[in-house]
């Protein structure tokens, strides 16, 4: 709702001003008179233009105001109302703003079998002929027109690879801590092509909690290929027995 101001105050359009009960009777067409309150001021709109607001009763309705707009013709001191509203002022609970399904899905909201919106300009992909940079994708002929339509952009293979550097597979982390070496020298680590070759690999250990997933180098989990299992301490050290009964004494028997 626009600024408020007292009928008082107004001095070009007093006519429309002062028509506060031609408003409220216009509203009883649409709500009941009681859920109509007090009037609050006036909206000055344009020339010739105005809206009234009053107080909503209306249950659910804390801050919102009953807007009748009135106008009238030049020279003319008839009163016409244009429109009835209920608008929300500065206190009032609101829905949030809309946002389309496909601007406000998050990754961890669809499933593997469920489509995605198709996004026609996506910054994270460029047309597979129009990458020249030094770590496009190696296209093949059969791409050219015939395979991908779209390859990962710069900005796409950015974005993708901090997402993977700040995740649980990244090296900030309790399973790289307690790690006594890191994946880039762990012989199940399988090495990515391009630019991702040099930060990350794929986990091929299916012992690893990362089985399957992209790492990087300098990440770390207890099923490193180079690692063991602590041994376990002895809580003394056995001495040889004083008795040892495992021994066979042979003896000749007298025939």
């Amino acid at each position: 709702m626009s600024r408020l101001v007292p009928v008082q105050t107004v001095t070009k359009e007093k006519t429309l001003a002062q028509a506060v009960d031609l408003a409220r009777e216009a509203l009883v067409d649409i709500t009941p008179a009681d859920s109509i309150g007090d009037h609050q001021g006036v909206v000055l709109e344009a020339e010739r233009v105005l809206t009234h607001a009053f107080t909503c009763l209306l249950p659910g309705y804390s801050g919102w105001f009953w807007a009748v707009t009135q106008s009238r013709a030049p020279r003319s001191r008839k009163v016409t109302v244009n429109e009835l509203s209920l608008k929300p002022g500065p206190e009032a609970l609101v829905a949030p703003e809309w946002v389309p399904w496909a601007d406000r899905l998050e990754p961890d909201d669809v499933s593997g079998v469920e489509p995605l919106p198709y996004r026609a300009e996506d910054p994270r992909l460029v047309e597979g002929f129009e990458d020249t940079s030094d770590d496009a994708d190696q296209l093949r002929e059969f791409e050219l027109g015939l395979g991908r339509a779209r390859v990962l952009s710069q900005q796409g293979r950015k974005e993708a690879f901090n997402r993977w550097y700040n995740s649980d597979r990244g090296p900030d982390n309790p399973s790289t801590r307690a790690a006594k070496a890191n994946c880039s020298t762990c012989a199940f680590m399988m090495l990515m092509a391009g630019s991702a070759r040099s930060m990350f690999g794929v986990c091929a250990n299916e012992w690893s909690p990362d089985d399957g997933k992209v790492v990087s180098l300098d990440h770390g989990c207890g099923a490193h290929s180079e690692t063991d299992a602590p041994k376990q301490q002895k809580l003394w050290d056995q001495s040889d027995p004083v008795l040892n009964e495992t021994d066979i004494e042979i003896v000749e028997s007298a025939t």
